[in-house]
């Protein structure tokens, strides 16, 4: 009775009821008093705490990591302009090798392109790097480069959703789905799973971080940090009727009732993800202001990042990852375009350079902050994108799409640093030492995370699915 006399006393102070409308709703209220009498004590708080399918799991063995931060570059990034240094580009400038002579690459008749930009040696590995990562590479010594890697097709939808699901469809659970699944999460007023970007969601949009037929649970939540205000990030934060108090007893009331109903249904995904996700809003509005306000953070720390979208971006993926928050993706998106990367086709020099600035300092940033907190050596730091670029031109300053050869780089959670695995040809067009797929960086991943990839299945629809399909291998020589 209390609770509808609260809920009465906020919604219709200023109105006046006749008796036969205050006899109507006093009588629906003293109805779900009755209900809530009927139900289990526990509150559905208690409840959600004894049953959340994201309470931490026990891995299959133990892990080099516990979280993993996903640096996602759509569109594309050229490795021969960034970390896989070519000099034999430049030497046969304007000629078409048959290395490099491929008929799926559509401009047959141009000529290898040398990247417009320099490079130089860094750290004790004298790795190199191009000169528009300068502040990501006085991290070079975390740094663990895989210089080996190809995926299926030179498509944007299919290869960004292949790095993300293993699958060319948008069919499968995510990446970070399958880890919140295996693993649960480490927090109670976040979810375990967050993808994050400014402006503009990578393409395919919520298949790449979707549960497809795992729980509902297991999806992440997607945030747009363009705006970086709390009320931005989740509306309607603040409930001008009701206080805390009331608000817990509202939810409760109603998990009770939803929970009543899936026992008579016996089993119903769509309403247990359904009273998931209620009690999850319901805890989040408490949390999400305090870990998305940056402003919390010291006034060094956010110099350290600087003021770019991508670079507070980072600096949030830190936050939630200390909160507990399983696997954080930040997607890097630039004047609204979702494959920002690919501008690539027409312009290197100026795009790239535009791009890399944009994310350079904050990729840096992350990197030491991690590691001055203590955290980098269990959390697991990957930057990539779906493929890379050509070394041969596609019209005058434009690189088409490789996915014969491509990098990314690993830090931190358990990856052996300042090492570099696997090579492309002398042109970077093609891996052709110590292969990876996309499959067996995924394996990579999950082991790491203490998981073995091949038990790590769900059974949905009559056959046993796992993120790797029937493929992949650990690739153990990256492992520290």
């Amino acid at each position: 009775m209390k609770f509808y006399q609260h809920e009465l006393a906020y919604r219709h102070a200023s109105q006046r009821l006749t008796r036969r409308e205050a006899l109507k709703k006093m009588g629906a209220g003293l109805g779900c008093v009755g209900l809530a009498s009927m139900m289990p004590n526990a509150s559905a708080a208690e409840l959600v705490e004894r049953v959340s399918p994201l309470a931490p799991k026990a891995p299959h063995f133990a892990p080099k990591a516990k979280r993993i931060i996903q640096l996602f570059m759509p569109g594309g990034p050229s490795q021969v302009d960034t970390f896989d240094y070519k000099p034999e580009i430049a030497k046969h400038a304007g000629k078409r090798p048959d290395l490099v002579d491929r008929k799926s690459l559509r401009n047959t008749k141009m000529g290898l392109m040398p990247s417009p930009f320099g490079f130089q040696r860094y750290g004790q590995s004298a790795k190199w790097v191009s000169d528009i990562f300068p502040k990501t590479a006085e991290c070079v010594d975390d740094l663990c480069f895989i210089h080996s890697m190809h995926t299926d097709i030179p498509e944007h939808a299919g290869g960004i959703l292949m790095m993300n699901l293993g699958a060319l469809q948008p069919n499968r659970p995510s990446l970070g789905s399958w880890l919140t699944y295996g693993l649960g999460a480490e927090t109670e007023n976040l979810p375990g799973f967050v993808a994050m970007s400014p402006r503009a969601q990578p393409r395919g949009k919520l298949a790449n971080w979707g549960n497809s037929f795992l729980p509902g649970a297991y999806a992440g939540s997607y945030v747009n940090i363009q705006q970086m205000r709390a009320d931005a990030v989740v509306r309607d934060l603040v409930n001008k009727d009701l206080p805390r108090a009331e608000q817990r007893q509202q939810a409760d009331l109603i998990a009770r009732m939803n929970r009543l109903h899936l026992e008579r249904l016996e089993r119903d995904q769509h309403l247990e993800a359904s009273i998931d996700a209620m009690e999850m809003a319901f805890r989040m509005q408490f949390s999400v202001p305090e870990v998305f306000d940056v402003n919390r953070e010291s006034q060094a720390t956010r110099d350290l990042y600087g003021e770019s979208e991508f670079a507070k971006g980072c600096l949030i993926a830190r936050r939630l990852v200390e909160q507990g928050v399983r696997m954080v993706q930040l997607s890097h998106s630039i004047d609204g375009y979702d494959i920002a990367w690919d501008t690539g086709h027409g312009d290197i020099e100026g795009g790239h350079a535009k791009l890399a600035h944009a994310c350079d300092q904050g990729i840096a940033a992350l990197l030491k902050d991690l590691k001055a907190r203590g955290m980098l050596d269990e959390t697991l730091v990957l930057w990539g994108g779906e493929f890379g670029r050509a070394p041969t031109s596609e019209g005058a300053k434009g690189r088409d799409h490789d996915h014969y050869g491509f990098t990314v780089w690993m830090a931190g959670g358990g990856v052996k640093p300042g090492f570099s695995y696997g090579a492309t040809d002398e042109f970077g067009l093609s891996a052709v030492k110590d292969r990876v797929h996309v499959h067996d960086l995924h394996a990579t991943i999950l082991h790491l995370m203490g998981l073995d990839h091949e038990k790590l299945t769900y059974r949905y629809s009559g056959r046993d699915y796992r993120l790797t399909d029937v493929h992949g291998n650990v690739i153990h020589d990256l492992i520290a």
